[in-house]
């Protein structure tokens, strides 16, 4: 029988040549997969004890949404390996794994602080008082448009490479999840104007490494300094919450939706495989239904006649 770590193996080099599934969820299957076999300190695949008590140390160590996850890429494992006929049946076919996970609503930033951090970015870009921070100051500002134009995920932004980007129609092609594709329009004058600006100043490093976003070694920038930049232009504008790159994707998402967007577009948007992930942006700000139930309410459709004085004066 084949051992577990080949096996492992064998599944991680299949997610990468025949799914290919990008790096980042090659390197979360193989913590989660090495974690496992760490834990069972032998080389046969596990059966139905084995994983059961490998999910209740799992429960006990870890956050449930981390929990999720790693069920996840257990249960792709073994279905991997029950199609390879290297085991008879997937034992998660009979284990119970679902738990109540709490809901957390998505962190959104304020669209005064939206202004206020692109500001400071615009700000910088202008003050340069070299060349070399004023092509850094551009290459900032046009990373923090283009997630809020467009919701992208750090990993996607840091991904993009040149062919991807058509300022000329003003569209990005988008390699998300899965190796799924999508493609999203850029509809500000402004944010086209500043990526074109951008691609322009930069075109030999770009075609030079085929990345569009370029960082000063003349390589792909990474998720870590876009993270970084984000933190430095908030304190630079006095923010006080931790803004990070996935923010401006919540942001996005919920202020659309505020715009009676609808979420099957949004959901096209975000690259969402199930219409539940995006479901939860529908939870509306308490602004927002203060003004539904104060201007569209159906009661406002109609006035009841001799009303006491006191509510006269409050209905003028």
């Amino acid at each position: 029988m084949i051992k577990l770590k080949q096996a492992i193996d064998n599944y991680l080099a299949c997610c990468t040549h025949l799914k290919k599934l990008n790096a980042k969820s090659i390197r979360a299957y193989t913590v989660d997969l090495e974690q496992l076999r760490r834990y069972a300190a032998s080389e046969s695949i596990l059966g139905k004890p084995d994983i059961s008590a490998y999910i209740a140390y799992l429960h006990r160590n870890f956050l449930p949404r981390t929990v999720k996850r790693k069920i996840a890429s257990i249960r792709a494992f073994l279905n991997y390996l029950e199609f390879e006929e290297l085991i008879p049946e997937n034992p998660m076919k009979k284990i119970r794994t679902k738990f109540q996970e709490p809901r957390l609503l998505p962190r959104i930033i304020p669209l005064a602080i939206i202004e206020r951090v692109l500001g400071i970015a615009y700000q910088e870009l202008k003050q340069a008082q070299t060349a070399y921070a004023a092509s850094a100051a551009l290459r900032n500002t046009a990373i923090v448009e283009l997630l809020f134009a467009t919701g992208l995920r750090v990993s996607e932004l840091c991904s993009l490479n040149a062919e991807y980007i058509d300022l000329g129609n003003g569209s990005v092609l988008i390699m998300g999840k899965g190796a799924k594709e999508r493609v999203l329009q850029i509809g500000n004058p402004e944010v086209l104007s500043i990526l074109r600006r951008y691609a322009e100043e930069n075109a030999a490093r770009i075609r030079k490494t085929g990345c569009f976003f370029v960082n000063r070694l003349a390589s792909r920038i990474s998720e870590q300094s876009v993270r970084f930049l984000l933190r430095r232009l908030c304190a630079k504008a006095d923010v006080g919450q931790n803004i990070t790159p996935h923010m401006f994707r919540h942001s996005f998402a919920t202020l659309l939706l505020e715009e009676d967007v609808d979420i099957r577009y949004i959901q096209r948007m975000l690259g969402h495989s199930s219409i539940q992930t995006t479901q939860i942006y529908t939870q509306v700000t308490a602004e927002k239904q203060r003004q539904i139930l104060t201007v569209k309410h159906p009661r406002n459709r109609f006035t009841i006649t001799g009303l006491s004085p006191d509510i006269d004066s409050v209905r003028k």
